[in-house]
């Protein structure tokens, strides 16, 4: 090898720091099914976190603001690239995020060990570098189009600082800052499947030769985007006033309508394509019960809640982690059964969890689905680990 390809190589960032996905959708998928554990430990043997927060907090903040956070900002990192046609953020910029995103996960652990204003600064600190990031990205590549999609970032930003601003004794409504981090992550994956979803569904129909493919963006998806948005803004503002429950299950109706007309029922031969039509049936189930419990005291809001978050997020996130993962280091776009197994076990999980709400919260049933849900995590950790550290296959 000559020294002039030697210098190049050795100026080459290592696999894992050449794009958004490689660090984030490991770090989210390890940390989610750690958090977890970590969380159910603390339930069974009735000990806290070195946190300020108190154990379900934590658990709920970490789940919010730790893994979906990397998870998006994975999402985000590798789509800007394709939409604005730049390099992507990679070497040690993207290093420094990561390491900013690690940093906000210990401050939170240990805050009770540390001055209160230093760990909220150090874990509100990612949610608006990223955004700043994307938000750059987008404006030097002048795709104007995708100038709104760092704003649920912002959001969870401004949700995360609610927390801390509600531990710190200030007068925040109580779960104000939760209630808006999980509105801004369900607004984004409303919006982002209704882009992906149909697009990969009518690629794949065609290549089966289908007739019938999904419709472009119409007035039903404005209007079911319209109706679900505000439902769930809403909720976070005004969880007890019961026109938000009734909002929400006619947002759930048109959204159901939205997700039929998508063709999902045709796709069940590929689960890579057929588990992101289960992830967004899990945004209208999750925003029914929601509803529907804002309506009447017989369907416990913890059940909507686990809805929208062990299975819409859940499935969302682990289908899009390993559709990108596979897609941008060069294989086939097709889920093995390893990837479908990941699948089942999260879906499984996110349906035990609502049971569990459903039925009193008995503690074999939110453990059994604990257990699903770390092993969904942890074998995406190690099944997709690997190829997320290793250069893309073709270069």
């Amino acid at each position: 090898m000559a020294m002039s390809d030697v210098e190049s190589a050795r100026a080459r960032p290592l696999a894992i720091w050449t794009i958004g996905f490689r660090p984030f959708f490991l770090m989210a998928g390890i940390w989610s099914a750690t958090a977890l554990a970590g969380w159910i430990v603390m339930l069974t043997m009735g000990i806290a976190p070195p946190s300020r927060f108190d154990p379900l907090t934590w658990h709920i903040h970490e789940m919010l603001f730790g893994f979906v956070m990397a998870a998006i900002a994975g999402f985000l990192l590798t789509a800007i690239p394709n939409w604005t046609g730049r390099a992507p953020v990679s070497g040690w910029p993207l290093a420094a995020l990561a390491a900013l995103w690690l940093a906000g996960r210990v401050a939170c652990l240990v805050s009770a060990s540390i001055p209160f204003w230093l760990a909220a600064a150090i874990d509100l600190a990612f949610p608006f570098v990223l955004c700043a990031v994307c938000a750059r990205e987008i404006v030097a590549g002048r795709n104007w189009r995708n100038m709104p999609m760092p704003l649920p970032v912002a959001f969870l930003g401004i949700a995360d600082l609610l927390m801390y601003l509600e531990l710190a004794g200030f007068s925040v409504p109580a779960g104000l800052g939760w209630r808006l981090g999980l509105t801004a992550i369900i607004v984004l994956i409303s919006v982002v499947g209704g882009r992906i979803i149909p697009a990969f569904t009518r690629n794949w129909l065609v290549k089966q030769g289908a007739d019938a493919l999904p419709p472009a963006h119409d007035r039903v998806d404005s209007i079911a985007l319209g109706a679900l948005h505000a439902g769930m803004i809403g909720w976070a503002f005004f969880p007890a006033f019961p026109p938000v429950g009734g909002l929400l299950v006619v947002a759930a109706v048109l959204n159901l309508w939205r997700l039929w007309r998508w063709r999902g029922i045709a796709t069940t031969a590929e689960p890579l394509l057929s588990v992101l039509h289960v992830g967004y049936l899990w945004v209208v189930v999750g925003a029914a019960l929601l509803g529907v419990s804002r309506l009447t005291v017989h369907v416990p809001e913890a059940a909507a809640i686990h809805a929208l978050t062990a299975g819409a997020i859940g499935t969302m996130t682990l289908g899009v982690m390993t559709r990108v993962s596979l897609g941008h280091t060069g294989r086939p776009l097709a889920a093995d059964r390893t990837t479908a197994l990941i699948y089942l076990l999260v879906i499984l999980a996110a349906m035990a969890r609502v049971a569990a709400a459903a039925s009193g919260s008995p503690p074999m049933l939110i453990e059994a689905s604990a257990a699903l849900w770390i092993g969904g995590f942890g074998l995406f950790a190690l099944r997709y680990g690997p190829m997320l550290l290793a250069p893309r296959r073709n270069g």
